[in-house]
């Protein structure tokens, strides 16, 4: 997951985009913050469990559309705290009298807008991409293979979505499946061995380790569709299945070249002593 905090009003919001259902998900206590107005983080921590706790009651779906992942805190050190979604921010934001309210569901709205308009139109947000890896120097050969991959895994997270997969932690729980299989690393091990931090994987692959990705993706849909793969149990046997087929196609690549697929390789810039080596 990169996380990349944005802006509202001189507030900073912390956000995560999950990279697995692609997808920002932002702090909750953090839009609290700046509805209730409070200048003190933990003021606005009560309230959101005050408020969690008579929407539970209410029998409301909001507090269970969010989820709990680690984020940087003012002291500096990662601790959880409830995210969600821009479009649950938006019912949420309805449960708290503000006159900051509408700003808020505005700015909400755009990023929600947004991410609508590439849904409806994938070229859109692949277009956004491709300037984004032209501007960094990707060669056509690697940004078109990255569009392709990014449509095949458009195609799985579609058929997930629709066969009671919840975007998410089970999306993501399901891509670490596929990777680990094909691979022999989980998603966060790939990530360390190229000094990944807030990145897109997959933004820093090889030309063959997309390639083996999208076989993985591949196959692993079509295996899901012909099984009528539903719910987490039946999709991991698809997952699993899926990664295997890759698997095999990289040990047999790995065996004629005797050169390992995964690699550490990344597209971060340099060192500065690397470039302009150290000082004595």
């Amino acid at each position: 997951m990169s996380i990349q905090p944005a802006i509202f009003e001189e507030h900073q919001i912390r956000r995560v985009y999950d990279e697995a259902t692609e997808t920002w998900l932002f702090s909750v206590i953090d839009i609290i913050q700046v509805l209730t107005q409070q200048l003190d983080y933990q003021g606005a921590r009560k309230y959101w469990k005050v408020l969690k706790g008579r929407l539970n009651k209410e029998g409301s779906q909001l507090v269970s559309n969010c989820y709990q992942l680690k984020m940087a805190a003012d002291d500096g050190k990662q601790r959880l705290t409830d995210v969600a979604t821009a479009e649950t921010l938006l019912r949420l934001v309805q449960s708290v009298p503000s006159p900051k309210a509408e700003p808020i569901k505005l700015w909400l709205a755009k990023v929600g807008y947004e991410r609508m308009q590439e849904m409806a139109d994938p070229a859109l947000s692949l277009n956004r991409a491709r300037e984004t890896w032209q501007k960094h120097g990707r060669s056509e050969k690697w940004i078109q293979q990255r569009m392709t991959g990014q449509e095949t895994r458009n195609k799985l997270t579609d058929y997930w979505s629709h066969h009671d997969i919840k975007e998410g932690q089970e999306f993501a729980i399901l891509t670490n499946i596929i990777h680990q299989e094909w691979s022999g690393v989980s998603v966060k091990t790939h990530k360390d061995m190229k000094g990944l931090q807030t990145h897109n994987l997959r933004d820093h692959m090889s030309e063959a380790e997309l390639i083996f990705t999208a076989l993985a993706e591949l196959s692993t849909r079509q295996i899901a569709e012909t099984d009528e793969a539903t719910g987490m149990v039946e999709n991991s046997v698809a997952a699993k299945k899926g990664g295997a087929i890759a698997k095999q196609a990289r040990k047999a690549l790995e065996a004629k070249t005797g050169k390992s697929v995964i690699t550490g390789d990344s597209f971060l810039p340099p060192a500065p002593s690397s470039i302009h080596g150290n000082k004595k």
